[in-house]
């Protein structure tokens, strides 16, 4: 599972553009905290803090403590807007979590022993349609990515998110298919078995056709 992140924060007692381009200045970053059924709170936190936990990569699937006037809050960051010209993080906006809340992630697909999986090892290539996986989870267990074994997917395989082994409590957000996440696919020009098969008995065929005319 997921480490969760924490974060420091001042709570802001005025809104408006004035008062967040002042807090750009200073290198803070504008946000709210929201959810659970609460008043919203306005915020101001470090840009660096917020750079750090983007960079990690896994901004909008972490489970984050949330210290504002030494009371902390646990949530997940559910937008983070940068400016258009130089990148820098102009806001950011946290969902609070109560107890025993789901929430819906999308998590990252990791691939293991491709150098091992007898469909890319007869030239197969690994076709993925699902980089991330849209998730339903509890709060308190995301999984920091899904792993699919490759060591045993044969040429042709379809990965189904159904043979994936997800942590308890944690389903697919999408319940009414059983959708691919990624295919050993056949190069072009390269013939499966059953290509080759029909290829041999189709000559074969004509040797015999040609045999009992002469």
């Amino acid at each position: 599972m997921a480490e969760n992140y924490d974060i420091t924060a001042e709570k802001r007692e005025r809104a408006g553009k004035g008062v967040a381009r002042a807090l750009r200045r200073e290198g803070s970053v504008p946000a709210v905290l929201y959810g659970d059924k609460k008043e919203p709170i306005g915020l101001s936190v470090t840009g660096g803090q917020l750079k750090r936990l983007y960079n990690t990569g896994r901004a909008m699937n972490t489970l984050l403590n949330i210290d504002i006037d030494g009371q902390t809050h646990q949530a997940i960051t559910r937008d983070i807007q940068f400016h258009p010209v130089n990148d820098e993080i102009i806001h950011a906006d946290f969902l609070r979590l109560g107890k025993g809340a789901k929430i819906s992630v999308e998590v990252q697909v990791n691939f293991l022993n491709e150098e091992t999986c007898p469909g890319i090892k007869r030239g197969g290539v690994l076709n993925v349609v699902r980089y991330t996986v849209e998730l339903d989870c509890p709060a308190i267990s995301i999984p920091e990515q899904i792993e699919i074994d490759l060591s045993t997917v044969e040429l042709g395989d379809s990965i189904h998110i159904s043979s994936v082994a997800l942590p308890d409590g944690v389903t697919p957000t999408i319940k009414d298919r059983d959708f691919t996440i990624a295919t050993i696919a056949a190069p072009a020009g390269m013939k499966g078995d059953d290509e080759e098969e029909t290829a041999e008995g189709e000559v074969q065929a004509e040797g015999e056709e040609k045999e009992s005319s002469e």
